[in-house]
């Protein structure tokens, strides 16, 4: 994954590599904002992230997907200090994950019975952790969190603090502003983690030159 070189602001990737993992790219992404927005469906808890683009949703006219847009490029803006470097995979992830999220949220309706919201939960954290080791694994740019928490990581905090520290604030400040903090929050953050483990293995490809 691409962390960002020092003075470079956007890493250029060969245009033939591009277009050739560009649909590994597309399906990864499509799979992060499915996964999420099963998640939210299933009203058991969100992601950190997701947390604060529901709680922003909710006291805004925008959707949980253009939340998270507009956070994805407040985010980017932070790259500029850190001198963190974009790649097409960047813009794309900051973009389309929203979009995503809310197609499915129109098209998969929130289950009713209890067993129906674990299973969707589940098979949120499940297309989560596939969609990351596909956008990952095409080494095309990290995602605007992830190279936010690799950019502070490289001043000085280990990824493990500057991750807690990130993703901490952006918890609460969801949870203050409405959005769903409960056992699937829990479970996502034990899970997501070993899931990437995983699968981003079995799905990277190898690092452009």
């Amino acid at each position: 994954m691409i962390s960002g070189r020092p003075g470079v602001i956007f890493d250029r990737a060969p245009w033939a590599v591009v277009r050739a993992r560009f649909p590994r790219l597309l399906l990864g992404l499509f799979l992060f904002g499915a996964g999420s927005a099963l998640q939210v469906q299933a009203n058991l808890g969100l992601s950190p992230w997701e947390v604060l683009h529901q709680g922003i949703a909710a006291r805004t006219p925008l959707t949980i997907g253009i939340a998270g847009i507009g956070v994805s490029l407040l985010v980017l803006l932070l790259w500029i200090p850190l001198r963190q470097a974009l790649g097409v995979g960047t813009v794309a992830n900051a973009v389309l994950i929203g979009l995503f999220i809310d197609l499915v949220i129109f098209v998969v309706p929130a289950p009713e019975t209890m067993p129906s919201r674990w299973i969707l939960l589940v098979a949120g954290i499940l297309c989560v952790g596939v969609g990351s080791g596909f956008y990952i694994g095409v080494h095309l740019g990290p995602g605007p969190r992830d190279g936010l928490m690799t950019g502070i990581a490289r001043r000085g905090p280990s990824i493990r603090l500057a991750r807690t520290g990130v993703e901490g604030s952006a918890l609460v400040m969801g949870w203050l502003l409405g959005g769903t903090v409960g056992i699937g929050t829990v479970l996502f953050s034990l899970t997501i983690g070993p899931v990437v483990q995983f699968f981003l293995p079995k799905l990277e490809v190898s690092a452009p030159a």
